[in-house]
């Protein structure tokens, strides 16, 4: 594996562990799936514009619909159950797993966000 693609799986591992994708220290959510400005020892800045999240949004909404799809062919195929039951059921476990998943989306885009900032060469990307 070259430097450049062990560098940018780093920055992954690193937001899946909700520290900083720069310095891998900082924390990245004040609470859950609320993010904080920036790295408390780096300073690496998490959302630099408006709209900079919106990456995160498409991202989560894709995994809950893939995520509804499998729930929904499961509850079809591999139960006997009514629609009266199986669509409360399947709601539930829609909702359980986009609240679930939404903290990870957003470390997820930050890394994305931030690999391509590197890639870029911006000069406030600076990888540790």
């Amino acid at each position: 594996m070259n430097q450049a693609l062990r560098q940018r799986a780093s920055f992954f591992r690193r937001v899946l562990r909700g520290t900083c994708p720069q310095c891998g220290k900082g924390g990245l959510f004040e609470r859950r799936a609320r993010l904080r400005r920036q790295c408390d020892v780096c300073g690496l800045v998490y959302r630099r514009e408006q709209g900079s999240m919106i990456g995160s949004m498409y991202l989560s909404a894709i995994a809950s619909e893939l995520f509804a799809a499998v729930v929904a062919v499961a509850l079809f195929f591999g139960t006997d159950w009514s629609a009266a039951l199986a669509l409360p059921v399947g709601i539930a476990l829609v909702l359980a797993f986009a609240a679930w998943f939404l903290p990870y989306s957003m470390s997820l885009w930050v890394a994305v966000e931030y690999a391509t900032d590197v890639g870029n060469g911006e000069w406030w990307a600076k990888p540790r």
